[in-house]
Parts: C-alpha cells; structure tokens; sequence
C-alpha cells in the first residue's frame, strides 16, 4: 500500500482521485454479488472524461444529510479513539501498488493494523443501523474494495448521531467476493485505459 497524507476534499486529493475509480464509487463498478454493476458504463464515461479534460466531475449536488456528515466528522473521530484507546490518523488517499490505478479515501487509519469508515447518519438511519447491526449493505463494496487497496484484514464501519448509541463493526476481508472484484477492476482499468487512448 502506499499512502498520501493529504487532506480530504482539498485540490491535491482532488487532483490524486481525478480519473481513478474509487472505493466510494465501487458499487458503480460491481454488484454485492461480484457482477458488473448497471452503473458501470456510466462511471465509465465520467472517469474518461475527467482524464481527457484533467477537471473532476462535479455535479455539486449536496444535501442535509451530507453537510451533517462532513460537519460531525471530527467529532466522530475523537469518539473513536476515546473508546478504543488509539489514535486515528487521517486517511488521505491510499494506492495498492505503482501502478496507482486503484485508489481509496478512508476517513482514518489505525496504521499498521486496519482502516475507519465513519458515517454520521440523520437519527431514523442511526436507528435502523443500530436495529440491523450489521454493515449496511449500501456500503460493502466501498469497504472491501479499501481493504483490498490497502491490503488490510479488517476495516472498521462506525455510524453516529448523538443522542443514541454508536455502532462500530469489524469487518473482515470478503476473499471470495475479492476474487470477483479484482477480475472486474482489472477489465475496468484495462476498458477505461483503452477509451482513453482512442478519445484523445
């Protein structure tokens, strides 16, 4: 793995992700069952665009639920590390290898043992999180493409709104899952390469 500690959402990782598919974005890629997602052709075109034209695609479409998220990150953190006893440190963005095709933002490192994921839902998610406890589906393939960018074994999932309890979850590399999800990123890359050359 190698990892760029720079900060989230400022031009230079902006500027890093241009292009590149991304965990955030992994369920654009493929489905929770391994298979090419319907989302695919579409994401497809968004990265070449943003590799011909050397701009991000921006929409910039926000909602409540997102500013509350970005404005609670900190406070996230800080409940973390009080209950685990660590430091987290920021996530930046991280690449598997030289060749940096693949990259993941996590909202913290626990470095040299696993990756965070925090999410700060409004409170009637938060319930119905706590009510499941389990990842929430919409998020697994984010977190097994991070952990098999970074190479770790486990990623930890924590969701907070205050005023009712935190959830944090260990999960574990998804290895049959892995298998699938490497074979389609390789054709992505391989695909997303090739359009790029014929485009330009």
């Amino acid at each position: 793995m190698i990892h760029v500690p720079v900060e989230q959402n400022t031009e230079e990782w902006f500027a890093l992700k241009l292009g590149r598919p991304s965990a955030s974005n992994a369920d654009k890629i493929v489905t929770m069952d391994g298979k090419p997602s319907k989302q695919r052709e579409g994401y497809m075109n968004e990265l070449v665009a943003e590799i011909i034209r050397g701009a991000r695609y921006d929409n910039g479409y926000s909602n409540p639920e997102m500013q509350i998220g970005n404005e609670r990150q900190e406070e996230s953190k800080k409940l973390y590390e009080l209950m685990h006893e660590c430091e987290v440190t920021p996530g930046g963005v991280c690449f598997p290898d030289e060749r940096k095709r693949l990259i993941c933002s996590p909202d913290g490192l626990i470095l040299g043992s696993h990756g965070l994921e925090m999410k700060n839902p409004m409170p009637k998610t938060q319930v119905a999180y706590l009510r499941k406890n389990e990842l929430p589906s919409e998020y697994f393939q984010q977190v097994q493409f991070s952990l098999l960018v970074t190479g770790f074994e486990r990623w930890d999932f924590m969701s907070y709104c205050p005023g009712l309890n935190p959830l944090i979850l260990q999960v574990r590399r998804d290895e049959k899952f892995l298998d699938s999800l490497k074979g389609e990123l390789e054709r992505f890359c391989d695909e997303l390469d090739q359009i790029v050359k014929e485009l330009r």
